[in-house]
């Protein structure tokens, strides 16, 4: 009964401030803009609100209501706009977009939710339930949205296979644990991990592999080529994992200017907490991938031009005749 009326007064609290913020012309609205005002509420609580309880009731709250919006006449084209907790994304062919959201747990996880919206009259919904915290060798799976490795999804890029279109999705995990540690059976490194003085050592961006077909959606596909020290492919991946420590800034997006993905080049650092594996950051150079017949060939370096000194137009100093900033010098 606390929580309920808890998580009352909080949506109470944030209609009386929206409506401070109105103007005093009253517009009819439309049931997407209706549902759009309790979205965003919901929204907002399952992120920012300090009490768990309420948390958790916000997201579960939030499902219901949104697959009602969904149901709306022309949703698809609403674009959901206050909703600053969730992330929507849209391929160029617009097909569909995909909801992604992350609940706040604690300090030390979160959970991920999501939903496939296709682009139809009638509402074709492909729910995402994130089982990210079972999967073991995530690299090399093929996942199902009932099994999917919950994130949350920054970028879509489509790219043309011999099997058809395929999307690249980029996104990005809370990751590292001491609950996925208790969940997995791993107590000592729970404990290990309860006890430190780090929340959340360790976070992930990723980089999956989307395909629709007859209403279902599939995660992971073996595009991504690695080649041994002769040049020869020798290892395919289904998705791409960069796990770094939660202090680092990691990028890892498609590049439109250079046509590919890249991302920064992750190397170990020692360990935070002693037996631990090491932590991994960046190092200042950077890896990519590269499409060619629907596979995304792996570069080691991207950026390998070496110069004899910095690249510009022309030189600053010209025979003493401009200062340190480059300006004329004065000629008395």
């Amino acid at each position: 009964m606390k929580v309920q009326l808890s998580i009352l007064f909080l949506l109470f609290s944030f209609q009386f401030i929206q409506a401070q913020e109105q103007d005093s012309i009253l517009v009819e609205e439309s049931p997407l803009q209706i549902y759009e005002d309790t979205l965003s509420i919901y929204a907002y609580a399952m992120v920012n609100s300090a009490n768990a309880n309420n948390r958790f009731l916000a997201v579960r709250s939030f499902i219901p209501i949104l697959t009602k919006a969904l149901k709306e006449e022309n949703s698809f084209d609403y674009p959901f706009e206050r909703l600053r907790t969730v992330s929507i994304q849209y391929p160029q062919d617009s097909t569909f977009r995909i909801f992604t959201w992350q609940l706040y747990v604690d300090s030390s996880e979160y959970r991920y939710y999501g939903a496939i919206q296709m682009n139809t009259p009638d509402l074709q919904l492909i729910p995402l339930i994130d089982r990210s915290f079972t999967i073991q060798n995530v690299e090399n799976e093929i996942l199902p949205n009932d099994n999917w490795y919950g994130s949350l999804y920054y970028n879509i890029k489509d790219f043309d296979t011999p099997e058809g279109k395929k999307y690249l999705l980029f996104g990005y995990d809370s990751f590292e644990n001491f609950e996925r540690y208790e969940e997995n059976g791993d107590r000592d490194r729970a404990l290990a991990f309860a006890h430190s003085d780090f929340q959340n050592i360790s976070k992930r961006k990723i980089i999956d592999v989307l395909t629709i077909k007859d209403k279902k959606a599939i995660f992971g596909a073996p595009v991504f080529v690695h080649f041994d020290e002769r040049n020869r492919p020798f290892v395919k991946r289904n998705r791409v994992l960069l796990d770094y420590s939660a202090e680092a800034s990691v990028s890892c997006n498609y590049d439109e200017f250079e046509e590919m993905v890249i991302f920064d080049h992750l190397m170990p650092m020692g360990a935070v907490i002693p037996g631990e594996r090491p932590i991994n950051m960046p190092d200042g150079t950077y890896e990519g991938y590269k499409l060619q017949n629907g596979q995304w060939l792996h570069i080691p370096k991207v950026f390998n031009t070496v110069v004899e000194e910095a690249p510009r137009e022309q030189p600053v100093f010209d025979q003493e005749k401009k200062d340190l900033f480059g300006k004329t010098k004065d000629k008395n």
